[in-house]
């Protein structure tokens, strides 16, 4: 059971990637005050815990009931961070957000899809499968997604240092340099999703 757990959090940080959130986070907030950074910090992970928890409760039942597979979940979700990581390259004024886009940096895309992205969403539903696993150990694994999302919230926070060093040239540098990144992974993201979805029966 040990050996399950250790490999439930590695799933979990692989998924969520904490890293990855940190690098979209930087370039996003960039242009923002100590204050605003640290409430989109933790509305993110607030907004994530909820879905991720979610999934672990209702997930398998709905994704049971509408037949939706983990291939349909990295379609969508590569065709999401495409758009925005177009938006982040094209976009200048996403240098210097403000409190007004405050709001939607949380949810979207640092929520979802970063966070608590399709895969994070599958290996929570996947690794707390009633027909596997007792409630304790579902229990368990639920900590250790906790865990990890705390880790995540605390890289952001302490991303203050980054942000000081980049100014506002750095930061619109770094927005398109990161907007170029997200569309190559939304891309690789999409193209799982298409092999997955033609290799099912």
């Amino acid at each position: 059971m040990d050996e399950k757990f250790v490999r439930d959090a590695v799933m979990l940080w692989a998924t969520i990637d904490p890293i990855g959130t940190l690098s979209l986070f930087v370039g996003l907030t960039a242009g923002m005050s100590h204050e605003q950074r640290r409430k989109v910090a933790v509305r993110a992970t607030l907004v994530s815990a909820v879905i991720l928890v979610g999934s672990v409760i209702v997930g398998q039942l709905i994704l049971s009931i509408l037949e939706i597979p983990l291939a349909s979940f990295e379609v969508a979700g590569g065709i999401i961070l495409f758009i925005f990581g177009l938006k982040m390259i094209f976009d200048d004024s996403m240098a210097t957000s403000g409190s007004e886009s405050n709001h939607d940096i949380a949810v979207f895309p640092l929520a979802v899809p970063s966070i608590a992205s399709p895969g994070a969403i599958m290996a929570a539903v996947v690794l707390t499968d009633n027909n596997r696993f007792p409630v304790a150990a579902q229990a368990v694994t639920t900590g250790i997604l906790l865990l990890v999302l705390g880790a995540t919230c605390a890289l952001m926070l302490f991303s203050l240092p980054i942000s000081k060093v980049l100014g506002k040239s750095g930061a619109s540098i770094l927005i398109k340099v990161m907007g170029m990144l997200l569309c190559a992974l939304a891309v690789e993201m999409a193209l799982v999703g298409f092999r997955k979805a033609f290799l099912m029966p």
